[in-house]
């Protein structure tokens, strides 16, 4: 792909993608949108970047997810967002749903990396200014840092709508009970909470407990991040760690620690379900996560076109019969 590339008519692009309405608002996302956290920085091959962009907009993904510490470096994946924007998106920004967020290490000193409104008020200009934007759609609190109140955080957040820096608010990783508080401040401003983004795959299963029900309470949408586990939900790993794999390294978010024989063999048994159900097990991973109601889209990454185009096969079976369903609960048991 180049810059000759010929976007698809809306209609066919649009009719590619499933949508949902996302908690309470009338917004619309993707089923699937796409994640900036790997693969977009500096380090990072810019025509690839470029290529999977074009290619996840042109299939009917429009909710490209940042922050303002994506890279390497921190901020790299932003600047280089926003230039793809200027070189291959002028006229479509209106087609577009994108995402930044504050709250982890960005710059050195007391001021670049916590929940304070210094950091977040600092933070959206900044990323307001790599993107080249005017506004985000979506601003997030990254994190909740453990020491900031939350009001105060909150506050900022709403703050930032009122100004017009970004049209609507979501929260990160919040425990439950920060998370009750900042739902109930922004309801009383009159700012809702659209959106809650969260850890959640087969391996990983948290949320369940209290985080979902509680951002359903409250009418806020609910995103996931790293639906595959890292790469341990997708046939990477079924017979241990290969070499240059994310958990062959000796630093990075998955660790060798991390692929357990029972993880293993977990996936190798998911494996064969979604074998039977004519998938793979990524795309089993992927649609198991959307078939809770309450969740309004999965965030992936993407080394390559073909990986991302891979992802999107997920939504060609997203039905799951009582017995699969079953029999996956009994998988995931074992393996507690």
């Amino acid at each position: 792909m180049d810059n000759s590339f010929t976007y698809q008519p809306a209609t066919d692009r649009y009719n590619r993608m499933q949508y949902k309405y996302c908690g309470k608002s009338g917004l619309q996302l993707p089923l699937i949108s796409l994640g900036l956290w790997h693969n977009f920085g500096s380090v990072d091959d810019f025509t690839v970047a470029t290529d999977m962009i074009k290619y996840a907009f042109d299939q009917g993904i429009t909710h490209f997810d940042l922050a303002n510490n994506y890279g390497p470096v921190p901020g790299s994946a932003e600047t280089n967002f926003g230039r793809i924007l200027k070189e291959n998106f002028q006229g479509y920004r209106d087609e577009m749903i994108i995402s930044s967020k504050a709250g982890y290490e960005m710059w050195a000193g007391p001021y670049g990396g916590n929940s304070s409104r210094k950091n977040l008020m600092a933070s959206i200009n900044q990323s307001l200014r790599r993107t080249g934007l005017e506004y985000f759609d979506i601003f997030y609190s990254h994190r909740y840092d453990g020491v900031t109140p939350v009001e105060e955080t909150i506050q900022t957040l709403i703050d930032i709508v009122k100004q017009g820096k970004a049209l609507y608010i979501g929260i990160s990783k919040y425990p439950p009970k920060q998370a009750r508080i900042a739902y109930e401040m922004m309801t009383k401003a009159g700012v809702p909470c659209l959106i809650s983004q969260y850890r959640y795959s087969m391996f990983d299963r948290a949320v369940e407990a209290e985080t979902l029900p509680l951002a359903a309470e409250y009418g806020s949408g609910f995103i996931a991040f790293s639906p595959l586990a890292q790469g341990l939900l997708t046939d990477k790993y079924l017979n241990g760690i290969p070499e240059g794999s994310r958990a062959a390294r000796s630093s990075g978010f998955l660790q060798r620690s991390q692929v357990t024989p029972e993880k293993i063999e977990a996936a190798r048994q998911l494996n064969e379900i979604a074998r039977l159900r004519g998938q793979t097990l990524a795309e089993m991973a992927l649609a198991w996560i959307l078939k809770d109601e309450r969740v309004t889209s999965v965030i992936v990454g993407a080394s390559s076109v073909n990986q991302l185009a891979d992802n999107l096969k997920a939504l060609e079976h997203l039905d799951f019969t009582p017995d699969d369903l079953a029999e996956i609960e009994q998988i995931l048991a074992r393996m507690i």
